[in-house]
Protein backbone atom coordinates (compact mmCIF):
# COMPACT_ATOMS: atom_id res chain seq x y z
CA UNK A 1 0.00 0.00 0.00
CA UNK A 2 1.32 3.57 -0.73
CA UNK A 3 0.65 6.29 1.31
CA UNK A 4 0.08 10.38 0.64
CA UNK A 5 0.34 12.64 3.06
CA UNK A 6 -1.12 16.27 1.97
CA UNK A 7 -1.75 19.62 4.05
CA UNK A 8 -4.86 21.38 2.61
CA UNK A 9 -6.67 25.18 3.21
CA UNK A 10 -9.99 26.36 3.60
CA UNK A 11 -9.87 29.96 2.99
CA UNK A 12 -12.94 31.85 3.07
CA UNK A 13 -13.50 35.89 1.72
CA UNK A 14 -16.08 38.42 3.49
CA UNK A 15 -18.42 37.95 0.58
CA UNK A 16 -18.34 33.95 1.46
CA UNK A 17 -16.51 32.64 -1.16
CA UNK A 18 -14.07 29.73 -0.85
CA UNK A 19 -10.83 29.44 -2.41
CA UNK A 20 -10.55 26.18 -4.86
CA UNK A 21 -7.87 24.85 -6.83
CA UNK A 22 -8.36 22.64 -9.92
CA UNK A 23 -6.62 19.69 -10.03
CA UNK A 24 -5.91 18.39 -13.48
CA UNK A 25 -4.97 14.55 -14.06
CA UNK A 26 -4.99 14.45 -17.68
CA UNK A 27 -8.53 12.66 -18.72
CA UNK A 28 -9.72 13.56 -14.97
CA UNK A 29 -10.16 17.01 -13.24
CA UNK A 30 -12.53 18.32 -10.66
CA UNK A 31 -12.02 21.21 -7.98
CA UNK A 32 -10.22 20.94 -4.69
CA UNK A 33 -9.03 22.33 -1.98
CA UNK A 34 -5.88 24.14 -2.30
CA UNK A 35 -3.05 22.11 -0.62
CA UNK A 36 -1.09 18.71 -1.11
CA UNK A 37 1.33 16.60 -0.48
CA UNK A 38 4.32 16.46 1.99
CA UNK A 39 8.21 16.33 0.54
CA UNK A 40 9.91 14.03 2.23
CA UNK A 41 11.21 15.65 5.62
CA UNK A 42 8.46 18.72 5.45
CA UNK A 43 6.14 19.32 8.02
CA UNK A 44 2.56 19.64 7.61
CA UNK A 45 2.14 23.39 8.22
CA UNK A 46 5.12 24.34 6.01
CA UNK A 47 3.42 21.93 3.26
CA UNK A 48 0.29 23.96 3.51
CA UNK A 49 1.56 26.97 3.41
CA UNK A 50 4.05 25.96 0.15
CA UNK A 51 1.53 24.28 -1.75
CA UNK A 52 -1.17 26.87 -1.22
CA UNK A 53 1.59 29.43 -2.46
CA UNK A 54 2.27 27.13 -4.92
CA UNK A 55 -1.17 26.53 -6.24
CA UNK A 56 -3.18 29.93 -5.98
CA UNK A 57 -0.03 32.93 -5.31
CA UNK A 58 -1.41 33.67 -1.87
CA UNK A 59 0.43 33.97 0.92
CA UNK A 60 -1.15 32.52 4.20
CA UNK A 61 -1.28 32.26 7.97
CA UNK A 62 -2.82 29.27 9.13
CA UNK A 63 -5.56 29.64 12.27
CA UNK A 64 -6.65 26.42 13.60
CA UNK A 65 -6.10 22.72 12.80
CA UNK A 66 -9.45 21.62 11.84
CA UNK A 67 -9.44 17.60 10.69
CA UNK A 68 -7.29 14.94 9.57
CA UNK A 69 -8.93 12.86 6.76
CA UNK A 70 -8.43 9.34 6.01
CA UNK A 71 -9.09 7.44 3.00
CA UNK A 72 -7.90 4.43 1.03
CA UNK A 73 -8.07 4.39 -2.34
CA UNK A 74 -8.41 1.08 -3.94
CA UNK A 75 -5.44 0.06 -6.63
CA UNK A 76 -8.41 -0.55 -9.20
CA UNK A 77 -9.80 3.13 -8.37
CA UNK A 78 -6.04 4.42 -9.03
CA UNK A 79 -5.53 6.67 -11.99
CA UNK A 80 -1.95 5.90 -13.10
CA UNK A 81 -0.93 3.03 -14.75
CA UNK A 82 2.05 2.42 -12.59
CA UNK A 83 -0.81 2.71 -9.47
CA UNK A 84 -1.50 -0.95 -9.13
CA UNK A 85 -1.80 -1.14 -5.09
CA UNK A 86 -4.05 0.58 -2.67
CA UNK A 87 -3.16 4.55 -1.59
CA UNK A 88 -3.82 5.73 1.83
CA UNK A 89 -4.67 9.27 1.98
CA UNK A 90 -4.05 11.00 5.16
CA UNK A 91 -5.49 14.70 4.64
CA UNK A 92 -4.49 17.28 7.34
CA UNK A 93 -7.29 20.00 7.09
CA UNK A 94 -6.53 23.60 8.14
CA UNK A 95 -8.46 27.26 8.53
CA UNK A 96 -6.23 29.62 6.83
CA UNK A 97 -6.33 33.47 6.24
CA UNK A 98 -4.79 35.24 3.49
CA UNK A 99 -1.96 37.84 4.74
CA UNK A 100 -0.52 38.50 0.88
CA UNK A 101 -0.08 37.87 -2.89
CA UNK A 102 -2.58 37.83 -5.70
CA UNK A 103 -4.45 35.76 -7.01
CA UNK A 104 -2.49 33.38 -10.29
CA UNK A 105 -2.79 30.18 -11.69
CA UNK A 106 -0.04 27.51 -11.10
CA UNK A 107 2.18 26.40 -14.26
CA UNK A 108 3.75 22.70 -14.20
CA UNK A 109 1.70 21.30 -11.54
CA UNK A 110 -1.43 18.91 -10.58
CA UNK A 111 -3.73 22.27 -10.66
CA UNK A 112 -4.00 24.26 -13.90
CA UNK A 113 -6.60 27.14 -12.05
CA UNK A 114 -7.68 28.35 -9.00
CA UNK A 115 -10.53 30.66 -8.11
CA UNK A 116 -12.99 31.43 -5.83
CA UNK A 117 -16.30 30.37 -5.26
CA UNK A 118 -19.61 31.65 -3.11
CA UNK A 119 -20.35 28.86 -0.79
CA UNK A 120 -23.65 27.77 -2.14
CA UNK A 121 -22.26 27.54 -6.20
CA UNK A 122 -20.15 24.75 -4.26
CA UNK A 123 -22.75 21.73 -4.45
CA UNK A 124 -23.08 22.45 -8.33
CA UNK A 125 -19.13 22.18 -9.27
CA UNK A 126 -17.22 19.03 -10.38
CA UNK A 127 -15.08 18.53 -7.20
CA UNK A 128 -13.70 15.59 -5.28
CA UNK A 129 -14.86 14.41 -2.21
CA UNK A 130 -12.22 16.70 -0.09
CA UNK A 131 -13.86 19.93 -0.53
CA UNK A 132 -17.45 18.69 1.16
CA UNK A 133 -15.21 17.27 3.78
CA UNK A 134 -13.07 20.25 4.46
CA UNK A 135 -16.41 22.73 4.60
CA UNK A 136 -18.01 20.24 6.71
CA UNK A 137 -14.83 20.20 9.11
CA UNK A 138 -14.89 24.22 8.83
CA UNK A 139 -18.96 24.27 9.51
CA UNK A 140 -19.26 25.88 6.27
CA UNK A 141 -21.73 23.30 5.25
CA UNK A 142 -23.92 21.01 6.62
Amino acid sequence: MDLRVGAYAVITDDDDRVLLAHWNAGHHSAWTMPGGGLEPGEDPPTAAHREVDEETGYRIELDELLDVDSLVVPAERRLGPDENVPLHLLRIIYRAHIVGGSLRDEVGGSTDRAGWFPLAAVPDLRRVTLVDIALSAARLIG
